[in-house]
């Protein structure tokens, strides 16, 4: 099941479009849990937006309240992801005797502002399965750049993540700490930031490439978790895609 949710991960902003594309390709992604080895998956890709629905990559919405216009559109959503972090006791020795720490949904209310070639988008996502049973935040800000055939998203997302998210998902309770050698951790909330590029680039007729490369830097608090051992977490995807004039 994590798996799947890692297949279906969903922390993309973009330009608003009208056609629809469709897409997939594998995906992999670093995991900063120690001796986990890296996700590769293979991964879905759809985009859409016509100013009342929208998907971008694996995340959907419905906006209810905006304006949508060639070069300026601004919206309010009500707004679905899945939630891809988790790990299972088997993934790696340095994690057995821990509790299974399971993917969630996350949904919540989004505002997304574009103009000019840039964009800015703030997030409040709550978890719809009782997994971390809390919160998380995110502002993600970029801006279109173009390289003759190429089109570069280049941008930067800042997460907080909640205090009972760092404990689920980096934490070590009581339970688990008599079961294990690591001692009690429960860290409060902390500050996840990450720098990435999306680039696009049609090569025949409807036919385009698309490519995602990402480089997580995790909140001092994960860090500071004993069974991580990286600071960063990397992934990225390349897809196949075809556009569907609409």
């Amino acid at each position: 099941m994590k798996k799947i949710f890692f297949a279906l991960l969903l922390t993309i902003s973009s330009l608003f479009a009208t056609d629809l594309t469709i897409g997939a390709g594998p995906y992999v992604q670093t995991q900063p849990y120690k001796g986990a080895d890296p996700i590769i998956v293979p991964s879905p890709v759809i985009f859409y937006d016509n100013g009342v629905i929208y998907a971008r990559w694996t995340r959907f919405g419905v906006y209810f309240l905006g304006k949508k216009q060639k070069e300026y559109s601004w919206g309010f959503s009500l707004t679905v992801q899945p939630r891809p972090n988790g790990y299972s006791p088997d993934d790696s020795s340095y994690l057995e005797g821990l509790d299974e720490k399971k993917s969630s949904f996350e949904g919540g209310l989004a505002f997304t502002l574009y103009g000019g070639g840039k964009y800015i988008e703030i997030m409040v996502m709550n978890d719809l399965l009782n997994r971390y049973n809390s919160y998380i935040a995110k502002v993600e800000t970029g801006f279109k750049y173009q390289l003759g055939n190429f089109t570069f998203y280049p941008n930067i997302v800042v997460v907080y993540e909640s205090k009972k998210f760092t404990q689920y998902y980096y934490g070590i309770s009581s339970s688990e700490s008599t079961r294990t050698s690591y001692d009690i951790y429960q860290p409060s909330g902390g500050v996840r930031v990450a720098a990435q590029t999306y680039i696009n680039y049609p090569f025949y007729d409807s036919w385009e490439l698309f490519m995602n490369l990402r480089a997580d830097k995790l909140s001092s608090k994960a860090k500071d978790s004993p069974i991580v051992e990286d600071s960063y977490s990397y992934s990225g995807i390349i897809a196949l895609m075809y556009r569907f004039k609409i």
